[in-house]
Parts: C-alpha cells; structure tokens; sequence
C-alpha cells in the first residue's frame, strides 16, 4: 500500500511531497513542482536526494519553509527505510541518518535565532549609550504597542545606482558645507535622499544643516527618522538628544497657547446666540469635510439639506448621501449618549460609533471587526486573528492613567493614531478615528474639531510619517487643526462676524423633496 502523501502548505515552490514505494526493490520518488516531474531517488538505494530544479544541485536557498521541508523530508525518508530494513546492515544504516538528522535539526532556527540576537545587541547598544533617548519634559512620541520590526511599512530598496548618486551627492554637499556654501549642501542632501530615501547618512548631514538655520522640529524629525531606520547611529543619536528637548519645549508651549483659546471660548455664555448659530454651523462644517476627506462630492449646502429634511438631492449619489447620514447617526450617538455617561470608553462603544457611520452604507459590516486583511499604502495593520487583542491594548491605553495624563490634544491625537493604525474595519476607519478623536476632546471641554478636506494631502502625510516611526508630526498637526476651529470659532462670535469659512445659507438649488433617504 503506497503512503499517504504529506501536504506542505505554505510552500510557493512544492505542492506536495509523495513517497511511491514500488513493487521493485528500488522504490522513486518524485517531486511536483511547477507541473513538472522531477525524479529526485536513485535507483540504487533508498536515500532520497532533493535538488534545486534550477540548478540541479543539493542547494536550497536560505529560508525557512524550505529547511523545514529538508528536514520533514529527511525525517519521512529516516522511517520509511528503517521499516524496510530492520535487519543486516539496516540499523547501522538508520543510526547514520538519524546522526545526519541530529546535525541538521539545529540548523532549522538559526537565522531566526541570529536575527534575534543582533536585535538584542543593537538594544543592549543603544541602552548603553544612556538614556539618550529619554526626554526632559513631558514626552509627545508614541510607543507603538506592537512588534517594531513587524509592523514598521516595507520600502521598496534603493537601487544601486541610486544608492552610488546618493553618495555622490553626500560627499559633493559635505564640500559645499565646508565651502560655506550651505543653500547648495541643502539642495544636494535632498537630491540625495530623493535617490535614497533612508540614507542615514544624509538624513543626519540634512538634520544638522536644518539645525544651525534655526528649524529644531524639522532636524529633529530627520534624527528621529535617522534612528527608526539605524536605531544605534552615534551620530543621530547625540543630535537627537540635543535637539528633543528644545523640540518638547516648542510643543508645550503650543499646547499652552491652545489651552488659553480653550479658556476665551469657555468665558462666553452659553446662551450667546452667536455661538449657538456658529456651533450649529460648525456641525454641518464637521460632516461636509469627514466625508469630503473620503471623496464625498456633495456640497455644504447639499449635506444641509439632507441632514435637516432627510429627503435625497436629485442627481447624486445615493452612497454618498448614505454616508453623510451615517455619520450625522454617529455624531448624534456621541453627543447624547456617549458624553452623557461617566465611565471609560469600551470597545462597544467603538463599535457602536462605527455601526452607525456604516448603517446606511454596508449595514453588514457595520460595528463588526475585519475578517481580511488588508494594505493601506506601505502600512500592513495587523492580521485579522490579531483584531481583538489589539482593540483591547487599544481600549485599555485610553482608559490608563498614563494617556489621562496627556494633554487633551494630544491624548485625542494619539488615539486617532492607534485605531486608524490598527484599521480594524474594512471601511470607515478614517470617519470614526476622527469621531474617537472629537469625542476625547469634548469629554475635556473642548470643541469637536474639522480636518478641512484641504489639509487632505497633509492629513494623510502626517499619518504616513507617523507609520514611518515618529508620530510627533502629526500630533502638531491635530493642534493646529484644533488652534484652527477654536480661532473659527472665537472669530465668529465676535460684533462683526460672517460667519464660518465655506458656509452658505443659501438653499439648496436642486434640493426638491423627492424621496426621503431613511426615516
């Protein structure tokens, strides 16, 4: 009776391995691979050999699935003949392979276990450079709670020749600096990293060049940059440690700034009836841009229509109408339930949020986490079997004391971050990170802000160097976004206001009720 094949799923190279023993004494074996038959056993014994169908030698590339495939073959092959030689020279012959198999089986984990080591050895060094990286003041960067090395966005290599032009430039910019010629050193150091974006090198020439001309953010951002890509880089290493704490300062005292705005708006009373008819506006303002950031393409006075009749605008897209009304749901859900309630914020409550902002778009998939994965950009989030661990990490930051501790800005900030990170649903991550975000901030009394849909490009550029390993960029971002409605706000409530930016009272001209969309 032959054998049962063997599956060896997850190998590109093999489908499957099977052992034919024949009615002659000397049994074949084939392989299967790219719809070929390879004969891989001698006729003159019951060793079986494998070998590369390339290069028809017993050379097999340097990965794992492979060596294990070695091993599950040498161990296939070590029964089958110790069950048909049990006797005469057979059990010598089985302890020379099972000896052969002692030998090979350390091999399976060794690159697995040298990447670990030179991953501690790169930690230990830079551990026992002291501290460099710890900062003076109350700290804005993000420990991403996930594998670094897993997570952090896959690049495309430089080629060669543009790693040779970079270097190029490097050493004709570092003359141009010592020449005094510093302009020219600047426009070189970027044409180098337009070859080689993560050239350590120039990434610290440019930081240095940017620091002596005063803009301490944007050097120390390439540091950081630096050190994501070459965590134990001497040189970016002292320089970042130079630079984090003036960096800290400027962002503290912008917060502060922030929060003396917080402070003007809170004086007037609440029963102004200018800032009642600029927050109503600001309402309508808030679901224009979410859904405009996403490729909505109704108009300001479109999405007012639908939202105050619920009745459809003749023309367009009945998905984008759905999508504004999901999102009206889900603003709706937060303002009269969810700052309401004292307590922290759960993982139901994420899910309701996201429940409503697709209930009218994909009801199905609304409120309900990923079963696929998938890629945004060069950002791979984690699997889907990984989902609710991560929520639960998520859930369990933003109730710890650690990110109550943050400035409001900055808490809101960060959370926005970690879910869109995560990208735990198959669509409407972006509206409901930004709702998360609004609801942390009117949970400390602030007002809900918008990412207007021209600030997309930067938006989305924030988020990407947030990938990249510094997530500071896009914290700054979120404040000036905030300084931006509060200064809307405060300018609005003024004796000569105008109103909001983009806001028409106007009627809806092609506004007919026709059909409501949903009760």
């Amino acid at each position: 009776m032959p054998l049962p094949s063997i599956s060896l799923q997850g190998c590109s190279f093999l489908d499957e391995l099977n052992f034919f023993p024949g009615s002659s004494p000397a049994a074949l074996t084939y392989v299967k691979e790219n719809n070929e038959q390879i004969k891989v056993l001698s006729k003159r014994t019951y060793c079986p050999v494998l070998f590369q169908s390339q290069a028809r030698l017993g050379v097999w590339h340097v990965t794992g699935e492979r060596r294990r495939l070695r091993l599950m073959a040498v161990a296939v092959a070590w029964r089958l003949v110790s069950g048909r030689l049990l006797c005469g020279w057979g059990p010598l012959l089985c302890l020379l392979l099972g000896s052969l198999l002692a030998l090979l089986l350390p091999l399976a984990g060794v690159e697995e276990q040298c990447c670990a080591s030179l991953k501690g050895l790169a930690l230990l060094r830079c551990q026992l450079w002291g501290n460099v990286l710890r900062s003076a003041v109350q700290s804005t960067s993000l420990s991403i709670p996930y594998t670094t090395f897993d997570l952090l966005p896959v690049r495309p290599k430089a080629s060669a020749e543009s790693e040779f032009e970079a270097k190029a430039a490097l050493q004709q910019a570092i003359e141009m600096k010592k020449q005094g010629k510093r302009e020219k050193a600047h426009k070189l150091l970027v044409h180098a990293l337009n070859m080689n974006p993560e050239y350590v090198e120039a990434l610290t020439e440019l930081g240095t060049i940017l620091e002596e001309q005063k803009d301490v953010i944007q050097a120390d951002h390439l540091y950081t940059k630096a050190l994501a890509i070459s965590p134990c880089n001497e040189k970016a290493l002292v320089s970042r440690d130079r630079t984090l704490p003036l960096v800290e300062e400027i962002d503290q005292r912008h917060f502060g700034i922030i929060d003396g705005k917080v402070r003007r708006l809170m004086s007037i009373p609440k029963g102004n009836s200018a800032l009642r008819r600029v927050m109503e506006e600001t309402y309508y303002h808030h679901i224009y841009h979410t859904v405009a950031i996403e490729g909505n393409t109704l108009t300001l006075s479109e999405i007012r229509h639908i939202i105050e009749t619920r009745y459809a605008v003749p023309g367009k897209s009945l998905q984008e109408q759905s999508e504004v009304i999901g999102v009206d749901a889900a603003m709706k859900y937060i303002n009269t339930t969810l700052l309401a309630r004292v307590g922290s914020v759960a993982i139901g409550d994420i899910l309701e949020i996201h429940r409503r902002v697709l209930g009218y778009t994909d009801p199905v998939e609304g409120g309900r986490l990923r079963t696929s994965q998938v890629f945004v950009g060069h950002h791979i989030p984690p699997h889907p079997r990984d989902l609710e661990h991560h929520m639960q990490e998520l859930v369990q930051w933003l109730n710890s004391e650690e990110a109550l501790n943050l400035h409001p800005v900055e808490f809101a900030a960060l959370a926005h971050y970690k879910l869109v990170y995560v990208h735990p649903f198959v669509d409407g991550n972006g509206r409901t990170s930004r709702l998360l975000m609004n609801l942390i901030l009117m949970k400390a009394r602030y007002p809900p802000i918008t990412i207007r849909k021209e600030q997309r490009a930067e938006y989305y550029a924030a988020l990407d160097t947030a990938n990249e390993g510094d997530v500071r960029p896009f914290i700054r971002f979120i404040a000036k976004c905030t300084e931006m409605t509060l200064d809307t706000l405060l300018i609005a409530t003024t004796e000569h206001a105008v109103g909001l930016p983009g806001a028409s009272h106007q009627p809806c001209p092609d506004c007919q009720q026709t059909i409501p969309i949903h009760n």
